[in-house]
């Protein structure tokens, strides 16, 4: 029976309760599991059924085949790069999250991968990316801080396999394998669980080939999660649709009242008609999401400090409002040089907004103005 996004997340992800009878399924925190078992477990570096049901739960939300979960979005990231060869070129969007900037430069560089950035939002520079012959090319969208929107089926209809971070959309809003994407990952930490108690990340595929890569690199690598991780996650996933919808009202609400404020010189939100790509993102997603960029004309570390209802702090996309100065944060280990060359100020600031009552987030707001 074909069922809704919802449905499959509260009833995909269930199993091993044994004759309890128990709704939920309970956390295997064992580290092995005797021999000749008919679930076909050893130890849980290489398989346990925490991971198992995790894995089932988001393949069915991302409409995919295959899914692989790991300890966090950046072990993730290593799953994917590691499945490389030395030589192999990558074309990244030049507004990468920080840490992926990091592990591409001052990490996998070192074993031979070579990362070309571009501004793929513009289609003129679609042609240097052909020209490059890459392995992968490597997106966001919405780009992380930017929310820039990339044309993820325009280019993966280029001929090369496509990763897209869907971490800022999560499943709910976007699904890169139904657009032509290859692969679809996500920093499970963030939204798919959605309330800042675990770590994790997923990368989902229908090509059998990058799955037997990923449960390799899974395995050999040591890059899975911890089963109560995994555990929390699963049961995270099943309300993603009830809170994305408040998360994408809330922040649609803020976004265009924040254009409005004296001392806001821009504002950027998918679904604002004044984003660049707003017809790309209505076109591409169901919903903004949950994340508000924008510009101060005053200090930003001020403002945010100012603030009482949204923490300063790492993270994103969990049930509560923070906020990010992605300069000193997110983005610190990104050169200033190419910071500014890709528009992260250092007035810029972001926000996750939170399910609370927007009412109350937008005086929150007004008084750190």
């Amino acid at each position: 029976m074909k069922t809704g996004f919802t449905t499959r997340a509260v009833h995909t992800g269930h199993g091993y309760t044994g004759t309890t009878g128990a709704v939920m399924p309970p956390v295997y925190l064992t580290s092995t599991f005797a021999r000749g078992n008919p679930d076909g477990f050893d130890y849980t570096r290489s398989g346990n059924p925490n991971f198992r049901l995790l894995e089932q739960c988001l393949a069915a939300l991302e409409n995919a085949r295959f899914a692989t979960c790991f300890a966090s979005g950046v072990s993730a990231i290593t799953a994917v790069v590691s499945s490389l060869q030395a030589g192999d070129v990558v074309v990244a969007e030049e507004n990468l999250y920080g840490s992926a900037y990091r592990l591409f430069e001052q990490v996998f560089a070192k074993f031979g991968v070579r990362t070309v950035y571009l501004d793929l939002s513009r289609r003129e520079n679609w042609p240097q990316l052909r020209a490059a012959r890459p392995a992968l090319v490597w997106l966001e969208s919405p780009t992380n801080p930017l929310l820039k929107i990339l044309d993820i089926a325009g280019i993966a209809r280029l001929g090369f396999p496509v990763l897209v971070d869907n971490t800022f959309a999560s499943p709910f809003l976007q699904r890169p394998l139904e657009l032509g994407a290859t692969l679809s990952l996500s920093s499970t930490t963030k939204y798919i669980n959605g309330h800042s108690d675990s770590l994790g990340g997923i990368v989902a595929t229908n090509d059998p080939v990058w799955h037997e890569r990923l449960v390799f690199a899974q395995k050999a690598l040591g890059l899975q999660p911890g089963p109560f991780d995994a555990w929390l996650t699963t049961r995270g996933a099943r309300t993603l649709a009830l809170r994305m919808e408040r998360h994408c009202a809330n922040a649609l609400a803020l976004a265009a009242w924040l254009e409005k404020q004296r001392g806001v010189r821009w504002v950027r939100y998918p679904f604002l008609k004044s984003h660049p790509h707003y017809r790309l993102a209505r076109r591409q997603m169901s919903g903004g999401s949950g994340i508000i960029a924008f510009e101060l004309a005053g200090n930003a570390l001020t403002f945010c400090r100012k603030l009482k209802l949204f923490t300063l702090a790492e993270s994103l996309g969990g049930v509560e409002s923070l906020v990010a100065h992605p300069a000193t944060r997110s983005h610190a280990s990104v050169p200033p040089a190419v910071r500014q060359r890709v528009g992260i100020t250092d007035n810029l600031i972001r926000l996750s907004v939170g399910i609370e009552d927007v009412e109350d987030l937008r005086e929150d707001i007004r008084h750190a103005l």
